[in-house]
């Protein structure tokens, strides 16, 4: 490879360039340099003319760069010859190589144009392999790409495009074509509503879709179809009502097998009826202890092995004390029941004292039982009950994206199972709560208060005025977690909230020569706003009032619950906030 300055008559985009065919780059951040200092950094570029003298160079990479020059010299400057790198010519696969590493190392290209180079790459002879040692990745990740070729065309570009998000598409890939097909004809009719998240794997499957790990009986039992994605990584039952016949068969042999075994029932609960640990206590099977058996809609079964509930254990201990036929307890205590609760009380009362001068192992204390509970406490995680398609925004959202990363970070300091769905009820019962605290107590403040924060998060209610309060004091700017998704748009449905929405991102004027146009029309041009599409100019970073902090209310109706809390909680901050500025 040789360095040269090549004029521009000498130069044309290489359709090995990844974006060769694609509309003219936006260069707008390109030319102020390119106007006051010319092209710096060199294009990568190979000989493509016959030896004559006026031979021509195919640019690798650097598109942009040779178009900002073009548009400097449309102005009537004068453009030197841009420095490029020379390559050997011939070789396709290295030049196409070279084009997408320069691309990722500006800004990773879209998965489609990623699977359009990989394809090309295999067609020139490379393997998985070479293409993932070439760019850094791993080989599950390039076949992941080069699935995409399996999908209708249709759907790849209207992913291009961002008219599918990430998870429907990963969806569609468990679809047949004619499958794919029906779903192309409901996102093309206006008139209809494709599908979209949880709610296409839904109808992919007919109703609720069952991943094949869920399965307590050997697979060769079942007959039917299993549907799996073209990465290889899910699979699902296609034959719900068999998959259901044959669990059910599962969970009673398991059941019996516990009745069996010796304990005093095998409970089972179905969807509707969620095990709730702090209404039971750890019982063992000598003394009566239960199974309860937990059946989700997903099919999924979860064991609790030795549980009473809480009336059924007083019961068993107040039969006990009454004289019960187990030999260990045939001995008289040394102390009676009077006696305990009296050592009991003098005991807490002198340690509940002496906390006051060790805040550190108090705050540690409150933890392990916020995380893992006792008889007094009953913290609960906030559910995050929502809609399907609610629950698809949210999961997108690159703020809980953030919070589960910081989870999984807490639970490997508390040394918790890495797939443990929270903090909060990881472990249970009076033994979980004096290992939770045990282990608080072996780490630093830093990391004792990262922990506060996560479970605090957890057990934070949603819609309460104390993330109001909390929001306000911490000063967060929802502009950095949210912007206006499909999820939100879909709930606009009042036509006087749109234009008033309208008015405050595109201006009154525009907001009153649209408030006849019919919802849909309105939220369009609502859309185009926002991104600058059809003529219309980009609005600025824009919150609709209901996201600010503090929260107000789009019009004068009214009945915005985060508007209400702060109505009634304002004035205690900002008497707070005078009492701070007196002080100071």
């Amino acid at each position: 490879m040789k360095l040269a300055h090549i004029s521009l008559d000498q130069l044309v985009i290489s359709k090995a360039n990844m974006r060769h065919g694609k509309r003219p780059p936006d260069i707008a951040d390109l030319l102020p340099s390119v106007r006051a200092r010319g092209v710096l950094v060199p294009l990568l570029v190979r000989k493509s003319g016959d030896g004559d003298d006026n031979e021509s160079y195919e640019i690798v990479a650097g598109r942009r760069r040779y178009f900002a020059a073009r548009a400097v010299a449309a102005e009537g400057q004068e453009v030197d010859p841009l420095p490029c790198a020379i390559m050997e010519a011939g070789d396709d696969a290295t030049a196409l190589e070279a084009s997408l590493l320069e691309n990722i190392a500006r800004l990773d290209p879209d998965e489609v144009s990623q699977w359009e180079v990989f394809t090309r790459l295999i067609r020139e002879g490379r393997t998985v392999e070479d293409i993932a040692a070439t760019f850094g990745l791993n080989a599950l990740t390039v076949r992941r790409r080069l699935a995409l070729g399996n999908l209708l065309p249709g759907i790849r570009a209207a992913y291009r495009k961002g008219e599918i998000d990430a998870a429907s598409l990963r969806h569609l890939t468990m679809a047949s074509k004619a499958r794919q097909r029906d779903w192309l004809a409901l996102e093309n009719d206006p008139e209809a509503r494709a599908p979209r998240g949880s709610q296409l794997k839904s109808w992919l499957f007919g109703g609720q879709a069952i991943a094949v790990t869920a399965a307590l009986f050997p697979l060769e039992l079942y007959t039917g179809e299993l549907l799996s994605d073209l990465f290889g990584e899910e699979c699902y039952f296609a034959d719900g009502e068999l998959f259901w016949r044959l669990q059910n068969e599962a969970i009673g042999q398991k059941r019996a097998a516990y009745v069996e075994a010796g304990w005093r029932d095998a409970v089972l609960l179905g969807p509707d009826q969620p095990f709730a640990p702090w209404d039971h206590e750890k019982t063992a099977k000598r003394r009566g202890g239960k199974v309860y058996l937990s059946v989700s809609r997903r099919g999924e079964l979860e064991i609790h092995e030795g549980y009473l509930t809480r009336k059924e254990a007083r019961c068993i201990r107040t039969k006990e004390g009454e004289g019960g036929t187990d030999d260990s307890k045939s001995a008289r205590p040394e102390v009676s029941c009077n006696l305990q609760t009296y050592l009991d009380l003098h005991r807490h009362a002198a340690l509940r004292l002496a906390l006051q001068d060790h805040p550190g192992v108090a705050l540690r204390l409150l933890l392990a039982h916020v995380i893992a509970g006792s008889f007094l406490w009953a913290v609960r995680p906030e559910p995050q009950r929502a809609s399907p398609a609610i629950a698809e925004s949210l999961a997108a959202s690159p703020a809980e994206a953030a919070f589960a990363e910081k989870r999984h970070a807490v639970l490997a300091l508390l040394g918790l199972a890495p797939d443990e769905p929270m903090v909060t009820h990881s472990l249970r019962g009076a033994d979980g709560t004096v290992t939770i605290f045990a282990r608080l107590l072996s780490l630093a403040e830093d990391d004792v208060l990262r922990i506060l924060a996560v479970v605090m998060g957890e057990t934070l209610e949603a819609g309460s005025a104390m993330v109001e309060a909390a929001a306000y004091r911490i000063g967060l700017d929802m502009r950095r977690f949210w912007q206006p998704d499909e999820a939100f748009f879909d709930l606009l449905r009042d036509r006087e909230i749109v234009t008033a929405l309208l008015a405050e991102v595109a201006g009154p004027a525009v907001a009153a020569s649209n408030r006849q146009e019919k919802l849909r029309t309105q939220k369009q041009i609502l859309r185009d706003c926002l991104a600058g599409d059809n003529g219309r100019l980009k609005s600025a970073p824009w919150l609709p009032g209901w996201m600010a902090v503090p929260a107000r209310a789009v019009t004068e109706r009214g009945g915005v619950k985060a508007v209400d809390h702060w109505a009634r909680i304002g004035a205690l901050f900002a008497e707070a906030d005078n009492h701070s500025l007196a002080a100071e």
